[in-house]
């Protein structure tokens, strides 16, 4: 084989140029095409209070908010762009067409803020964008509103994204950026007189805001737990033939995500289909194995809503329709567990608190079976259960599946629980199958119940209450759908 010299060698860009003919008659005779008149983006009517709830944390200083940037998932191919959450939330923008837009709340007079958006404009018949630009151009990735049409869906003003590096020059206002999340806007601030500890502020802040939800926002998490118990429905009709595939947890995947996607935005999270020994690996999501019908499938999957807000529930369900006598023992005390957890919740209980209880439950009943080799109590104290049960019983649930994440522990884990928070509870047991503390009949058995709940005046509503929790109740469900 001989080799090539250099100017043989094509590197670069694979399009061609365009001829100058082609370029003309691309730019003519283009009819107008508007978007629906009215249009708003949903739960408009929240923004503003978001932004003035903002505004006033930080007087006098200018925030800057990136939607994020496009990732390559392979050579010119992106991944589906999801906007940053804060982003999201701020603004009710949540559709692929929002990479690199950033939002900036100006300091305006001696405590408010303007906010303006800063968007890429449509791409004009004007020049040959619409149709040459990959990544951007309407003909490649679809219609986005113009200025115009983004300041009447979200009542913001809305400024031109070249416009934001003239902003960010000459003498600058104290700025707070959410750092991370858009290479070139850091780049912009690189040089400005900022410090890590202020944009960290700002991260929290954003997540601390978003901790208690409103009547719209619970309302969107219900539709999401209403969607996703759709598809846990799916999931038992398609058993007879995920069982039949060698890649059964695959199958179980896939009818999934056409809910998901036919329903919402897609699923808030990859899909958790571990069927038997794979159950005991808490983030399972290669998906590949075989279903076996005298094992457990533990499916933890939740639908994201178009507005982005996502449920996250979990059932472990009987391959063979029915628990074998091991099977319903360590399921019974998983409930027993998420049941008295679920006692605890209530406005003013410490968040910790439903999860001692939990571990409370587990702790004496692995002593009672005579796995634990020391009291409960010292069990709890020491840590010992955790071989069993490594991870926490639950987390915040909104927007992101672990919601408010950058939340300080003073009003997140080591805080206390008020109406309109809204969490999970999802106790656990992950029997390893080379652990020989076990007696042989548990090994390799892994059991998570979960269900997403928000915290009401006196207590806490259970939001997936539609999906059942109790041995008989699986049973009974599954042998209804598989027979309809």
């Amino acid at each position: 084989m001989t080799s090539q010299s250099p100017a043989q060698v094509h590197t670069g860009s694979h399009d061609l140029p365009v001829p100058a003919a082609l370029d003309a008659f691309m730019a003519a005779d283009w009819a107008p095409s508007p978007l629906p008149a009215g249009a708003q983006v949903p739960g408009s009517a929240l923004l503003p209070d978001r932004l003035e709830r903002l505004s006033a944390r930080f007087p006098g200083e200018r925030l800057v908010i990136p939607a994020g940037t496009l990732k390559v998932r392979s050579n010119d191919t992106d991944h589906r762009f999801r906007p940053h959450s804060a982003y999201a939330w701020l603004t009710g923008l949540t559709g692929e067409e929002q990479p690199g837009h950033v939002l900036v709340l100006e300091p305006s007079g001696p405590e408010g803020h303007e906010a303006v958006l800063h968007v890429r404009p449509r791409s004009s018949r004007n020049t040959s964008d619409f149709y040459r630009d990959r990544r951007y151009g309407e003909f490649w990735v679809g219609r986005r509103p113009d200025l115009d049409e983004t300041a009447a869906l979200t009542g913001l003003r809305c400024a031109h994204l070249d416009d934001l590096a003239k902003l960010l020059t000459g003498p600058q206002p104290p700025t707070r950026l959410l750092a991370g999340v858009d290479a070139r806007v850091d780049g912009l601030l690189a040089d400005r007189p900022r410090t890590p500890a202020g944009d960290a502020e700002l991260d929290v802040t954003l997540a601390e805001l978003r901790l208690q939800k409103d009547s719209w926002e619970v309302g969107q998490l219900q539709l999401a737990v209403d969607h996703t118990t759709a598809g846990f429905e799916d999931v038992a009709r398609a058993l007879p033939d995920a069982l039949r595939h060698p890649r059964g947890e695959r199958w179980i995947e896939g009818v999934f995500q056409l809910r998901a996607r036919s329903e919402g935005n897609g699923t808030g999270y990859e899909t958790i289909a571990a069927a038997g020994a794979h159950a005991c690996v808490l983030h399972w999501i290669r998906n590949d194995g075989p279903l076996d019908p005298s094992q457990l499938l533990l499916l933890d999957a939740g639908v994201e809503t178009d507005t982005l807000y996502t449920a996250d529930i979990t059932r472990t369900l009987p391959l063979s329709g029915r628990f074998s006598p091991a099977q319903r023992d360590v399921y019974g005390l998983v409930l027993a567990a998420q049941e008295t957890a679920i006692g605890a919740l209530r406005p003013g209980a410490r968040f910790r608190d439903f999860h001692r209880e939990a571990m409370r439950v587990i702790a004496e009943g692995l002593h009672a079976w005579g796995i634990l080799p020391v009291p409960p109590e010292e069990a709890l104290d020491s840590g010992l259960y955790r071989r069993y049960t490594l991870c926490s019983s639950g987390h915040m649930l909104g927007i992101d599946v672990h919601d408010c994440a950058r939340a300080r522990a003073e009003t997140y884990l080591d805080g206390v629980l008020e109406e309109g928070h809204v969490l999970t509870v999802e106790p656990g047991l992950y029997l390893q199958p080379d652990d020989e503390t076990l007696p042989p009949e548990l090994r390799g058995m892994g059991v998570r119940i979960e269900d997403d709940l928000v915290i009401t005046a006196d207590g806490a509503k259970l939001l997936s209450g539609a999906l059942p929790r109790t041995v008989d109740g699986v049973e009974e469900w599954m042998a209804r759908l598989l027979d309809s």
